[in-house]
């Protein structure tokens, strides 16, 4: 089938590279959230794994909005700096929202 992308799921190396390709979006998923956490202003009562998450569902919402103006395609594998942008602006959009529906309790 054509513009489908084929990962062969055995071979050398197959478990390694699966293992790598999910560490490496931890990574950019924690790096997404600090992001945000810079650009937003304000306190966010929050430990390194919640950031770590705020970029992972940030980074799926900077994906889908990315793949609705861009036309991007979800199965690109690698890592591009505007993926990396996209997520950070998910982030901070989940961010926004996350201390937009706290506002007035004390988290602490």
């Amino acid at each position: 089938m054509r513009g489908l992308l084929r990962i062969p799921r055995e071979g050398p190396f197959f478990w390694e590279r699966q293992m790598f390709g999910f560490l490496w979006w931890l990574i950019i998923g924690l790096v997404a959230g600090a992001l945000a956490r810079l650009l937003v202003p304000g306190r966010q009562p929050m430990g390194l794994v919640v950031t770590m998450v705020l970029g992972l569902i940030g980074s799926l919402i900077g994906g889908f909005i990315s793949s609705l103006l861009f036309d991007y395609d979800a199965r690109d594998p690698g890592f591009h700096a505007a993926g990396l942008v996209m997520s950070t602006i998910g982030a901070v959009l989940v961010l926004a929202l996350y201390l937009w529906g706290t506002r007035g309790r004390n988290l602490s």
